[in-house]
C-alpha cells in the first residue's frame, strides 16, 4: 500500500504507518528525552529516553483517536473506511465514499477535532490533578497542548485539512454542488500552503535561519495535496449525470448465440478484425456469454457451418459487468481499480447494451468538455 507497513488493526479498520513516521518519531523522542532531562535532572540515564519515547508515542496514539473521529462518524453514515495511515505529518482516513449530503460531510469532518478538544480537556485535568510537577505532569501538559494544537491546526479552512472540508461541506450547502466546495476549498488551501512556504523561506533568505523549515515542508504539503483535491474534483464533475451507458462504445462487437460459425467467421471477423471477443446474445437481445475469437482455431473449419456460437461461448463473470444506470463515475473507478481493459453494460432486465472501454470514457468527457461554454 504505496510502501506503507501494516501495523494491525483497530475495530476492523487496517492501521498502517509510513515509513516517515520512524523518523518522526526519532525526532519526537530525542526532543522530548531532551527537554524531560533538562527539566528534570534527577533522572537516571536512560529514563528520560524511555519517558521521550512513550510521550512520541502517545502523541501520535492522539493522531489515531482524532482519524478513528472521523472513521466512527464515516462508519454510522455507511461509508466504509478502508484504512488509517500515520505519516510525516500526522494521519489520514481512508474512506471508501463520500458522504451523501453536506450536513453528513460537516461531521465526518468536525469529529476529529472534536475528539482532539476533548483530549486536550481530559489531558488538562489530569495534569491539575496531580498537583506537583513531576514527570507525568509535564508529560500531561505537553499532550495537552499538542491535542489543542492539533485541533486549531486542522481548523484552518482549506484542503486537504479538516477545515477544508468543513468549508467544502458550506460551500456545498450554500451552492447544492459538493465539487464546487472542493475547488473552493482547495483554492483556499493553495493560498495558506503559500503563506506557509513564504513563513517558511523568508526566514532562510533574509537571516540564514533554518528553525522555521517545518513551515516549508508542511506549505510544501498543503500546496500539493490542495491542488490534487482541485483537480480530482473537476475531473469528478465533468461526470455528473452520466451512466455506464452513456459511454458504451458504438458499434460494440455483439454477435447472436444462434449464429454459426462460418457466418461468425465471414461477417464479423472480416469487417471487425480488431476485437478478438464478442459478447454473445440470445434471440430476446439479453447477454448469454461471450466468443473468443481464438475459440474457432479448436474447430475444423469443414464444422463451422453445421455448429453455432452458443457450442463455444463461454459465461461472463458478473463482476465484470455493470448495469446501465449506474454512475459512470463509479465504473470508472472501477476500470481503474480493478485494471480491466473493459466492462460489459447491461439493462436491468439483462437486455445487452454494449462494451464500455476507458477509451471511450475519456471521448465521452472530451466532448462534453469541448461542448461546455467557456
Amino acid at each position: 500500500m504505496n510502501g506503507n507497513i501494516r501495523i494491525g488493526q483497530l475495530f476492523g479498520i487496517p492501521f498502517y504507518v509510513n515509513p516517515s513516521w520512524f523518523l518522526v518519531l526519532g525526532l519526537f523522542t530525542w526532543s522530548y528525552s531532551s527537554g524531560i532531562a533538562a527539566q528534570f535532572p534527577a533522572l537516571a540515564g536512560g529514563v528520560p529516553l524511555l519517558l521521550g519515547l512513550m510521550t512520541a508515542l502517545l502523541l501520535f496514539g492522539s493522531v489515531l483517536a482524532h482519524e478513528l473521529g472521523h472513521s466512527f462518524v464515516a462508519l454510522r453514515q455507511g461509508i466504509g473506511v478502508q484504512s488509517i495511515t500515520l505519516f510525516l505529518f500526522g494521519g489520514l482516513a481512508s474512506l471508501e465514499n463520500e458522504s451523501k449530503t453536506p450536513g453528513e460531510a460537516f461531521w465526518v469532518a468536525i469529529a476529529g477535532p472534536i475528539v482532539s478538544l476533548l483530549l486536550f480537556g481530559l489531558l488538562s485535568i489530569l495534569a491539575l490533578g496531580t498537583g506537583a510537577t513531576t514527570p507525568l505532569t509535564a508529560i500531561l501538559s505537553l499532550l495537552a497542548s499538542v491535542n489543542l494544537a492539533l485541533a486549531l491546526f486542522n481548523l484552518i479552512p482549506g484542503l486537504p485539512l479538516d477545515g477544508g472540508n468543513i468549508l467544502k461541506a458550506l460551500v456545498w450547502k450554500v451552492t447544492g454542488n459538493p465539487y464546487k466546495g472542493v475547488v473552493f476549498a482547495s483554492r483556499v488551501g493553495q493560498l495558506f500552503g503559500w503563506i506557509a512556504i513564504a513563513s517558511g523561506l523568508l526566514p532562510i533568505v533574509l537571516s540564514g535561519s533554518f528553525g522555521s523549515v517545518w513551515n516549508l515542508l508542511i506549505g510544501v504539503f498543503l500546496l500539493q495535496n490542495a491542488s490534487r483535491a482541485g483537480q480530482s474534483a473537476r475531473i469528478q464533475e465533468q461526470f455528473t449525470g452520466l451512466t455506464a451507458a452513456d459511454a458504451v462504445t458504438p458499434d460494440s462487437p455483439i454477435v447472436s448465440a444462434q449464429l454459426s460459425l462460418r457466418e461468425f467467421a465471414d461477417q464479423q471477423i472480416l469487417s471487425r478484425d480488431n476485437w478478438r471477443k464478442f459478447l454473445v446474445t440470445n434471440a430476446d437481445g439479453q447477454l448469454v456469454g461471450e466468443m473468443a475469437v481464438d475459440s474457432l482455431q479448436i474447430i475444423p473449419v469443414e464444422r463451422w457451418a453445421d455448429l453455432q456460437i452458443q457450442s463455444l461461448m463461454k459465461p461472463i463473470e458478473p463482476s465484470l459487468t455493470v448495469e446501465s444506470y449506474q454512475p459512470l463515475l463509479e465504473v470508472a473507478k472501477m476500470l481503474e481499480e480493478k485494471k480491466l481493459p473493459t466492462l460489459t453494460v447491461v439493462r436491468d432486465d439483462g437486455i445487452l447494451v454494449g462494451i464500455l472501454e476507458k477509451a471511450s470514457i475519456q471521448k465521452l468527457l472530451q466532448r462534453r468538455t469541448q461542448a461546455t461554454p467557456a
